[in-house]
């Protein structure tokens, strides 16, 4: 096997035992908020789901860089990365996560940009809701996709 491949497949392991933390912290925060009507816990929900898509752009990158060898880096260079890693390109790789894999984490994507730029009591807990519903699915069509493809790195020769 690719020594490359190998670490890259073991990055994928790495993170999504990560973010699977993540997904659990972000449910916990969420019950805890709506349970005890506080909304200091919905700032931990933004933070978790920041660092959710945070960390899966984290292997995006990782993967454009050292497999297709070329990173976006326009202005909008977030949305280019994940339409980038839905694109198969052939004799290189193929797409390393599905058009409905992809629809979802825009929604992860816009969070996350709202996040960095609004302060937290701002945030609306209803689109919180709507994300922290859809997250447990989220992550494991992520998980799911995420690991096809670290087996395929698995199969590349050195």
């Amino acid at each position: 096997m690719n020594p490359q491949a190998a670490i890259l497949s073991a990055r994928i392991d790495t993170e999504l035992s990560e973010l699977k933390q993540v997904v659990d912290r972000t449910l916990q925060a969420w019950d805890k908020a709506t349970k005890q009507d506080d909304d200091f816990y919905l700032d931990s929900v933004a933070l978790n789901l920041h660092a959710f898509y945070s960390g899966l752009e984290r292997i995006f990158e990782k993967l454009a860089s050292t497999i297709d060898r070329t990173v976006p880096s326009a202005a909008n260079w977030h949305q280019e990365l994940l339409t980038q890693m839905q694109t198969e390109i052939p004799a290189v790789r193929p797409a390393v996560i599905s058009s409905q894999l992809k629809e979802s984490l825009e929604e992860y994507r816009g969070f996350r940009h709202v996040v960095r730029n609004v302060y937290t009591y701002h945030l609306k807990p209803e689109k919180l809701k709507i994300l922290v519903g859809n997250l447990e699915g989220t992550f494991r069509l992520a998980s799911e996709e995420l690991t096809l493809f670290g087996d395929f790195l698995k199969t590349l020769d050195g």
